[in-house]
């Protein structure tokens, strides 16, 4: 059968038409920088790419782009929109009531639309394309993954906040986790290649435009970066991450600011973009290699918290037997690993330069021969997850 898995990101759109259970890729696209006037919008199939630099102001528009190129004659791989047996959709956002695949009915809309607040910039966008998707795939079933499922794992010491217990117990306020579905796959990935026995003690290091961590003990998710909401923890691409609270009640009650301006400083107008005025890596790292300041900085802090929760982490797994590097920065950016690795030999983590410059689509290992702990480049592979659960619930 068929599935279109549609990946909605905070600033991009993914998307692939996979046969199940073969795996097959029939064809693979992405829409970079959605909301800009210069989007990328790229299509390939087999060996044929095409590739387009338009404006794609919301994600809305996005999706009515992919739609079209899958059914074009030329470079499309369907001949009618019944060839899709199920669209499978990324979901941000689960909350208390989702730790597992699901097909989506009208409460799960509702469950995801009561989440926009905690994932602003994540369920609308995922919303959108479940009711684009189900009025261009009217056959279809839909189908929602949810990137909090995998963290569901996490012990009550690593997800509750120190605020009084009503909070956690009437209003499920706690730490939920993101890109799960990426920290599976990846985490997966590393333990069957590494061997159980040696890949007990995992750190997964998401870095894209959104940025998490994750702690994995025994193929589990323990501990995790991000929190509520998408927000905290890594430095990302808009996004301020760990912050002190007292920032923002300083902004609202003697800069008088709004909670909805403040809102938007922390998600829209922060992280890399508000140090830089950049928010992609790949101009940040040009920039800082002639000698601007704020971008030489940003790349120092972002590489800094990174560190902080290594630190963190290989403390509550009592060891450390590797760390994966992964997305599009982390299985990129030379730049980012290597500074990232920098002195953090008391941990066993000691980098292979020449390994690191290394360019590959392939899992590999980039540590020095005298490194304890495996550093891998594991690239994820979100859709394909999304495919084969949706295919596990479908049959």
């Amino acid at each position: 059968m068929n599935i279109l898995v549609l990946n909605a990101g905070s600033s991009s759109l993914k998307y692939q038409v996979i046969e199940m259970p073969s795996q097959q890729v029939k064809c693979v696209g992405l829409i970079e920088r959605i909301g800009m006037n210069d989007a990328i919008f790229s299509h390939q199939k087999e060996d044929k790419k095409t590739t387009e630099i338009l404006p794609i102001k919301n994600h809305e528009i996005g999706l009515q782009k992919i739609a079209t190129a899958l059914l074009d004659a030329k470079i499309g791989v369907l001949k009618s929109v019944s060839d899709i047996v199920a669209v499978g959709h990324r979901v941000v956002h689960g909350g208390k009531n989702f730790s597992k695949t699901v097909v989506i009915d009208e409460d799960v809309k509702n469950n995801i639309r009561n989440l926009f607040e905690l994932a602003p910039l994540h369920n609308p966008a995922n919303l959108t394309g479940i009711e684009i998707a189900e009025t261009i795939f009217p056959d279809a079933k839909q189908i929602a993954i949810f990137d909090t499922a995998f963290h569901q794992t996490m012990p009550k010491k690593a997800y509750q906040y120190a605020i009084k217990n009503e909070f956690l117990e009437k209003y499920h306020i706690r730490a939920y986790g993101f890109h799960g579905t990426s920290h599976k796959y990846v985490s997966e990935k590393a333990i069957a290649y590494l061997g159980e026995q040696n890949s007990k003690k995992i750190i997964t290091i998401h870095l894209g435009n959104g940025c998490s961590m994750t702690a994995i003990e025994n193929g589990k998710s323990v501990d995790h970066s991000l929190g509520f909401g998408p927000m905290n923890g890594l430095i990302m691409g808009t996004r301020a991450g760990d912050i002190d609270q007292s920032v923002i009640f300083y902004l609202m009650n003697s800069l008088h600011k709004t909670a909805s301006e403040v809102n938007n400083l922390l998600q829209k107008e922060g992280g890399m973009l508000g140090l830089t005025g950049f928010s992609d890596l790949r101009e940040i790292s040009e920039n800082a290699e002639k000698g601007n300041e704020n971008c030489e900085n940003a790349l120092e802090l972002a590489s800094y918290r990174i560190k902080k929760y290594i630190g963190a982490y290989a403390s509550i797994l009592n060891g450390l037997d590797a760390i994966v590097f992964t997305a599009g920065i982390g299985e990129n950016s030379t730049l980012m690993r290597k500074i990232v690795c920098e002195n953090l030999d008391f941990l066993g983590i000691i980098l292979d330069d020449e390994k690191n410059n290394i360019k590959s689509k392939e899992l590999r290992e980039i540590q020095s021969v005298n490194s304890s702990a495996k550093i891998l480049v594991i690239p994820t592979n979100e859709e394909l997850e999304i495919a084969k659960q949706a295919y596990q619930i479908l049959t």
